[in-house]
């Protein structure tokens, strides 16, 4: 049987793309990655995502696959051969998919917030932030990862932010272990697994992006 072709159409500040990234590590998957100008979109992803024209997209033997969330759960569900990221039980799965809804719904915009804005709309950014993760610490409780003992679906949605935690804390004036010390030692457990780690660029490279598009863009 010929081996898989799996190629990413990503960016690598993105959040969401780096979900893809964190999945396949995870599961072992060999692929190509291909880093996207947004400014200037390929054909590839073009064709490979007409409806929104965004990232990331995996494209595996020829076909594309859109939306992160939808990304890594095509991924468990292809390469089950490896540890599942989605649990086998009806209702913890629908449980875990509210989360990362929940996460993909608030996380991006009240992070940007925090970073992009300043005075009084930074407050109410930095305040809303901080708000979303104490209602993901709560969710996560005394388990070492959302997924219970072991990483899974939830954990792969929200730890790809936490390379822009360091941005937003610059930014934004706060420390985010000070306001969710379980969640900060949740973050910790998760890039101590190393196919983890390896998938997430590094936060100072983050906050280097985006230092570089707030000047661009004027934003104080």
């Amino acid at each position: 049987m010929a081996a898989d072709k799996v190629i990413l159409l990503d960016l690598y500040p993105s959040m969401f793309g780096m979900r893809a990234r964190v999945a396949l590590a995870l599961k072992g998957v060999d692929y190509e990655y291909r880093e996207e100008d947004l400014s200037n979109k390929s054909q590839l992803l073009l064709q490979s995502n007409p409806v929104h024209k965004k990232i990331p997209v995996l494209i595996h033997n020829g076909k594309p696959i859109c939306e992160s969330l939808i990304i890594v759960e095509y991924i468990d569900e292809v390469w089950n051969h490896k540890s599942p990221l989605l649990p086998s039980d009806p209702y913890q799965r629908a449980q875990a998919r509210f989360w990362a809804d929940y996460i993909d719904k608030k996380m991006y915009d009240a992070g940007r917030n925090v970073w992009t804005t300043k005075g009084e709309e930074q407050e109410a950014g930095k305040k809303e932030f901080v708000g979303i993760l104490k209602q993901l610490e709560s969710e996560l409780g005394d388990k070492p990862f959302f997924g219970g003992d072991k990483l899974g679906f939830v954990d792969v949605a929200l730890i790809t932010f936490s390379t822009w935690f360091h941005t937003y804390e610059t930014f934004g004036n706060f420390s985010i272990e000070e306001h969710c010390p379980k969640l900060n030692e949740w973050v910790k457990r998760c890039l101590e697994i190393g196919d983890v780690s390896k998938a997430l660029p590094e936060p100072n490279k983050i906050y280097d992006f985006a230092l570089t598009l707030k000047n661009k863009f004027g934003a104080q």
